[in-house]
């Protein structure tokens, strides 16, 4: 069968060994003559999937027992506005850094909640870099601190994270969770939607300390509310369950192949040989982010002019490659090169690269 070469923002590829399992299951999971869309989420088949997902993802990043794992739903978007509304405290402040539209986002919801303010920002520069941690350590009083840890439409990442802070670090990893190692103990909660590392898109995990648990207000709603959503194991109502059944088909994958340290050189790999081709082009193609803050999962470039950009654009896609084009905020190309994106693909981009700036 024929597959794309796909280089997709999200949702994006998954693993073909993944699609495959998943298809051979999908008309008669373990013999039950039903597939997990038809299961119900009480079913004890579906709490056992629900209860492995989770295994698998303490298991990858070595997550503490003080926290819990929940599968939600409402994409990152919706953690925009519970993380304010069950971490915000009467009285106090939650602190931003911008580092891109997502996090302009996610700091506009909180600031519906309650005080929300941006403490340091990158936006001067179209977002080409992640601001230095002098800006941010010690800075912060507050109820937490906010960041995006991968911008996906800028192609910047942070590599080094603010420590001196005292409050509660909040990261939204949704295009980068599962593609190198964490210290999760450094984490007051981490969210994630899955289209981009984990799956595909409905159902996004929410990382939490327990302690951070008891902000969460009895007068919230309950389905937006983190303490009814860990004290019903992510089952307070019917749950994503096609999701979390792929989730739990991602984890396998990525712990049959050596686990996150693999995922990570991997990783490494692939963004090497893009923004090899993008350093050695003597300025033909010019990366977006500054090479301190570049992203291993989003490699942002752009040509000349837009006619040059198109015609790249055009020769790409007659040869099978899918979602290169790049977000209109910055314009160029972008690819996508996350988990699951096999390494002869990006090979085949870089080819490509250097061959279309050999005739252009």
């Amino acid at each position: 069968m024929k597959r794309a070469l796909n280089f997709n923002a999200g949702p994006a590829a998954l693993p073909e060994a993944v699609l495959a399992k998943a298809k051979k299951e999908m008309m008669n999971y373990q013999d039950l003559g039903m597939g997990v869309m038809e299961l119900s989420h009480r079913s004890k088949q579906f709490e056992a999937i629900n209860d492995r997902t989770q295994s698998l993802l303490r298991l990858l990043l070595n997550i503490p027992d003080d926290y819990e794992v929940l599968f939600l739903q409402g994409g990152a978007s919706l953690q925009f506005t519970m993380v304010p509304m069950n971490l915000l405290e009467e009285g106090s402040t939650a602190s931003y850094v911008l580092t891109g539209a997502w996090s302009e986002k996610a700091l506009k919801e909180a600031q519906k909640i309650g005080s929300a303010t941006a403490i340091a920002s990158s936006k001067s520069t179209n977002y080409k870099s992640i601001p230095s941690l002098s800006e941010i350590n010690g800075k912060p009083d507050s109820s937490y601190l906010h960041i995006t840890t991968n911008n996906t439409i800028y192609g910047t990442q942070w590599h080094q994270f603010p420590e001196k802070i005292n409050v509660p670090l909040v990261a939204d990893m949704s295009s980068d969770i599962l593609s190198r190692p964490i210290h999760v103990s450094s984490y007051g909660l981490i969210y994630a939607g899955a289209q981009k590392n984990l799956g595909p898109s409905g159902v996004t995990v929410v990382i939490i300390n327990k302690q951070l648990l008891k902000r969460s207000r009895p007068d919230l709603p309950a389905m937006l509310n983190y303490q009814v959503q860990a004290d019903s194991n992510s089952l307070y109502n019917t749950p994503p369950t096609l999701s979390v059944y792929f989730l739990m088909l991602v984890l396998e994958w990525a712990e049959s192949i050596g686990g996150v340290q693999q995922l990570e050189r991997m990783n490494q790999q692939k963004a090497a040989m893009l923004y090899d081709a993008i350093d050695r082009s003597n300025g033909f193609y010019k990366g977006h982010a500054e090479k301190d803050s570049r992203s291993l999962m989003n490699i942002n470039f752009t040509l000349a002019d837009d006619d040059l950009s198109a015609s790249f654009l055009h020769e790409a896609e007659e040869l099978g490659f899918i979602g290169l084009a790049g977000h209109r905020s910055v314009g160029g190309c972008r690819a996508s090169i996350y988990n699951a994106v096999p390494l002869e693909h990006v090979e085949q981009l870089a080819k490509f690269m250097n061959d279309f700036r050999l005739r252009n």
